[in-house]
């Protein structure tokens, strides 16, 4: 099995987490020095000038990330009106935020039932969300909300502008149901 390929998955699918080398070491079934190999071996193919990503060390952990003599054209493709508008996971996540800020990512992951990693960095790269703080959680994780830039792409002079959400009241959660009962009926 070709391992070096397995790592680059491995590194691909845990994003900004990244891996340690011990992490590495237990994954594959290899010793320090094969992590080691492997990932230098991998890092000096990411170098090569045709390739766009490369292996950094960051906190602790190994993660791919884009070159910085390309960021001129990241920044292209963030500021340009054709790929400026926000999917329907955007809007949600961008939701999430200005209902319950300061919020942190983990508890927007709660919230949407996914991880939203890669979300929260594009609505950072737009500008429309901003680090607020740092929460008093373990690990002291950074507090999210909204920007002016938030106000100004929907037309909103404050944040009380939002919309009221309104919860359905007609549920009474003391009142004993029927989960048997159905809405639908049998034909005959």
């Amino acid at each position: 099995m070709n391992l070096i390929g397995v790592l680059e998955g491995l590194l691909f699918v845990v994003g900004d987490e990244g891996l340690t080398l011990k992490q590495i070491c237990d994954i594959l079934e290899i010793n320090l020095d094969e992590a080691k190999k492997l990932l230098k071996e991998l890092k000096n193919q990411y170098d090569d000038d045709k390739r766009g990503i490369r292996i950094s060390y960051l906190g602790d952990a190994f993660k791919l990330t884009t070159k910085k003599e390309h960021k001129d054209y990241y920044r292209q493709l963030v500021e340009n009106s054709e790929t400026n508008t926000l999917s329907q996971a955007a809007l949600e996540t961008l939701a999430i935020i200005a209902y319950n800020q300061p919020i942190t990512r983990v508890e927007i992951d709660e919230m949407r039932g996914v991880s939203t990693v890669h979300m929260v960095r594009r609505l950072l790269a737009k500008g429309l969300i901003k680090e607020v703080g740092k929460s008093t959680m373990p690990g002291r994780p950074n507090l999210y909300g909204t920007t002016k830039e938030f106000l100004d792409y929907f037309g909103m002079s404050s944040i009380n502008d939002l919309p009221s959400i309104e919860f359905n009241k007609d549920v009474n959660d003391n009142e004993e149901k029927d989960l048997f009962k159905s809405i639908y009926k049998e034909e005959k």
